[in-house]
């Protein structure tokens, strides 16, 4: 495919990503499967289009006050490692149970984010801590949120995508985190996910820097366009993009594993 074109194809994918908290890695890996990258080489310059468009999207969500850093540290110390193991130990796996990796994982993060919220939160409890972040209460429970972040931590390093495709889901679902500033978040531990993941890929040479750099460009421009629309719509139709492009994104891997 032409250069200028996949191009493109990043920057609209970052621009919808963005306007959902997960960056836009899963879909970064499956277009550039589909046009003929190798599945780690297509993880790590993924995972280097996420560093550079997760950040400037960082920059504009922190400057309207939608991130949680709170959050952000404690997610953050958790992923590094667990991104930077995954990304290090991918090449262990073949290309076909990458694939299917990813598409379980993601099909998973859509059916949750389509689940009703309960009405309260349980604030007891022996793993339960109370987390004050932009004027709010945030509850976690250390029980579920603990292994689900290391977990999404590692499966992002290993296959390729953003942290966001899980942890949006875990701050709306289990902290309640409402989805703007779950986005902003998500966006920001995205950049932390996808630096330690890409580094891990990095360390076993699947890299061509020749061809991430304009990718890297056209996915920075997207994730700017996305934020500003993330900014401005409706909660609701957040949520259900989120859920909408995590379940085509699965299908499509799903596609191009069994090819």
């Amino acid at each position: 495919m032409n250069i200028w074109l996949l191009a493109l194809i990043i920057l609209t994918i970052a621009a919808i990503m963005t306007m959902s908290g997960r960056g836009g890695g899963n879909f970064y890996v499956v277009t550039l499967a589909l046009t003929g990258f190798i599945m780690h080489e297509a993880a790590t310059t993924g995972q280097f289009i996420l560093v550079l468009s997760s950040l400037f999207a960082t920059f504009f969500f922190g400057k309207n006050k939608v991130i949680s850093w709170k959050l952000v540290l404690i997610f953050g110390i958790m992923t590094i490692v667990s991104a930077f193991l995954g990304g290090f130990l991918s090449y262990i796996f073949n290309d076909k149970i990458l694939k299917i990796v990813f598409a379980v994982f993601i099909s998973l993060a859509a059916f949750l984010m389509l689940k009703p919220l309960e009405k309260e939160v349980k604030a007891e409890g022996r793993f339960i801590i109370k987390l004050q972040s932009n004027n709010e209460t945030y509850v976690l429970n250390l029980f579920f949120v603990v292994p689900i972040v290391l977990f999404t931590g590692f499966v992002s390093g290993m296959v390729g995508i953003s942290g966001g495709s899980f942890l949006v889901p875990l701050m709306v679902l289990l902290i309640r985190v409402p989805m703007k500033i779950a986005v902003g978040t998500s966006t920001t531990l995205v950049m932390v996910t996808a630096l330690s993941g890409f580094l891990g890929h990095l360390s076993s040479g699947h890299f061509n820097i020749k061809l991430a750099i304009p990718l890297a460009i056209s996915g920075i421009i997207g994730a700017i366009i996305g934020t500003k629309f993330a900014l401005k719509i409706k909660p609701e139709f957040l949520k259900i993009t989120f859920a909408t492009t995590s379940l085509i994104a699965a299908l499509i891997m799903i596609y191009v594993s069994l090819r």
